[in-house]
């Protein structure tokens, strides 16, 4: 409800950024995070400080923010986006600078399970100077111990805003341009704005601090890094073009030298699809050398040979895009090599037909 007392105060403040619904004689809006669901909920929840540090999480599907023409640009910055957001309830500063060392660790190894490691972005802090006379050894000890190379300084004379101090990670793309990734933020603010609070070792209420932590930032924004950050990686250090493995659509191709050998490529195909594995079969009528190069300029990490050669070894021809090597393996190996590469990662099935002689065409 836009005119909800809690929210109404905060809402008017960007009024422009938001989608405006309006339904009989009320007028709502399409959340731009899950802050307000959060916290609505939150402020009805008994909370003793003996749960504090209390996190709560959502990933929200979707989030909506009302761009300008012009603002949009691909995945970088949209309209709609998937949003994974957390928030933590402190008791007082010192336990909410413990947690947000420890978010920002967090977001570090969440980047890099993806596969976007500190190398791939900068960091920027932001806090007032007040915050910064009191807690410079607390910073220091984050750039130093934690970053481990030299990050961007904000220091406002003033906290205009709720949070004070606040982390980014950033990718620079290929356009020069700095996009915000993770984030963590201390929130002085919306604890007593909207009504959260916990029972403290007294009996009384207080009025907790609030972390918000998004650790990676959209979705969305994760595959606009991705890419970009692999085109960065081909131009300045003449590496493939490559998505992480547990990420990309095709993790192995089988490519049979002729119409003869098909049957054997979809016959390993299934076995491993049936282990879990994203595998297609090019089932063209272009030689090995083109059926090659279509993998390679798909981003298929794996592809796999099949010859009478392999037939009578009962092995595969396994060439490693990203080594530019390739090896002569059993059935078995590849799909535990692949499984072991991407264990404890999320896994959803090829979502094409299996035969590339079954998927659309798109001619430009």
């Amino acid at each position: 409800d836009y005119g909800h007392p809690a929210l109404k105060e905060y809402l008017h403040r960007f009024p422009a950024r938001h989608y405006i619904v309006k339904s009989d004689d009320k007028d709502f809006f399409l959340r731009f995070s899950a802050d307000f669901g959060q916290f609505l909920i939150m402020h009805d929840a008994t909370i003793s400080y003996k749960q504090l540090p209390f996190r709560f999480y959502e990933l929200t599907r979707y989030s909506f923010r009302r761009e300008k023409s012009g603002e949009v640009v691909g995945l970088k910055r949209l309209r709609a986006f998937t949003m994974p957001d957390m928030h933590t309830l402190c008791a007082d500063l010192e336990s909410a600078k413990q947690e947000f060392k420890r978010q920002f660790e967090f977001s570090q190894s969440v980047l890099k399970d993806i596969g976007i490691e500190p190398q791939d972005y900068e960091a920027a802090i932001r806090f007032t100077e007040d915050f910064m006379k009191e807690n410079r050894e607390f910073i220091t000890s984050i750039v130093k111990d934690d970053l481990k190379k030299p990050a961007l300084i904000e220091v406002w004379s003033f906290r205009y805003a709720y949070f004070d101090p606040k982390f980014e990670f950033n990718v620079i793309d290929s356009a020069d341009k700095a996009t915000a990734l993770s984030t963590v933020q201390i929130d002085h603010e919306y604890g007593k704005r909207y009504g959260m609070s916990y029972i403290n070792s007294e009996g009384k209420k207080e009025y907790p601090i609030v972390l918000h932590c998004s650790p990676s930032g959209a979705i969305e924004r994760i595959i606009y890094a991705l890419l970009e950050l692999a085109w960065l990686k081909e131009k300045r250090e003449k590496k493939v073009m490559s998505l992480p493995l547990w990420l990309s659509p095709t993790q192995l191709r089988i490519v049979p030298i002729s119409e003869k050998h098909l049957d054997k490529a979809i016959e390993i195909a299934n076995a491993l699809k049936g282990a879990g594995l994203r595998v297609d079969v090019d089932d063209s009528d272009d030689t090995l050398n083109k059926k090659i190069m279509r993998a390679e300029q798909e981003w298929v990490p794996y592809i796999g040979v099949i010859g009478d050669k392999e037939i009578n070894e009962n092995k595969i021809t396994v060439r490693l895009r990203s080594e530019k090597v390739q090896k002569s393996v059993s059935v078995d190996e590849i799909k535990n090599e692949i499984l072991n590469a991407t264990k404890g990662m999320p896994n959803s099935p090829l979502s094409l037909p299996m035969l590339l002689s079954g998927r659309p065409t798109f001619f430009g």
